[in-house]
């Protein structure tokens, strides 16, 4: 991608992974015509999208969100991670074709209950569609299933070279099933059988509670100094 690409930065707002803290976002120019070719080479660069807008922290005097992604064949599970699969061998795993009222009722369970204090506002359905859905972008809306019950949601771009996990939301009364870690899991299979390379987590916060849990998928590539490089654990 040769074009230049024009950012405009956000205003300070709360931080939502650190406490006391206060973050600023950089945005691609809106005016940009975007395309999942063009979003893949983004996402190389550490950017990452929240409903149409294509977005990379630049906060004041803190780099603590570290883009994160697996690369997939060399993705080996851990012994909790296969404890997880095991647990969840017999849901049923679909694309559906758009985001129902049925989702949307799975997605305020899980915010009133995993998310009470954060920003989201459960009951708007307009701020959950514009924040999942993408017109510019191939975006799938993978259902687990026990039975016929929904139990998760996970919201996964599409790209020529990748998945990328957007957003999972899951009946917050199935907690021992370890949805979301199952949501992933489920990402790098689909990514291995497509020999698509890397699945990209969005970021990874040291010492946010909320983030921490990206460093458990190993080997993980971050984006650090420009370039892609492995983590090595402590």
């Amino acid at each position: 991608m040769n074009d230049r690409v024009h950012l405009f930065l956000s205003p300070e707002h709360p931080c939502g992974y650190l406490q006391g803290r206060v973050a600023r976002n950089a945005y691609i120019d809106p005016a940009l015509p975007l395309t999942t070719t063009r979003y893949g080479w983004l996402l190389e660069q550490g950017f990452r999208r929240s409903g149409v807008h294509v977005y990379r922290p630049h906060c004041m005097g803190c780099t603590r969100c570290i883009p994160a992604r697996i690369p997939v064949a060399d993705f080996i599970p851990n012994r909790s991670q296969r404890r997880c699969q095991v647990r969840n061998e017999s849901l049923q795993v679909k694309v559906a074709p758009g985001l129902t009222d049925e989702h949307f009722a799975l997605y305020r369970r899980y915010l009133a209950t995993r998310h009470a204090d954060g920003g989201m506002e459960p009951d708007n359905r307009e701020a959950f569609e514009q924040f999942l859905q993408c017109a510019w972008g191939e975006v799938q809306f993978w259902e687990f299933r026990a039975e016929t019950r929904l139990v998760a949601v996970a919201v996964v771009d599409r790209l020529p070279l990748a998945l990328s996990a957007v957003y999972t939301f899951y009946d917050p009364a199935e907690t021992r099933r370890s949805l979301g870690t199952q949501a992933v899991l489920q990402q790098i299979e689909v990514a291995r059988q497509a020999e698509l390379p890397h699945v990209y987590l969005g970021y990874w916060v040291p010492g946010s509670r909320k983030m921490e849990y990206k460093r458990d998928y190993q080997p993980l590539e971050v984006f650090s100094g420009g370039q892609w490089r492995r983590f090595e654990p402590d």
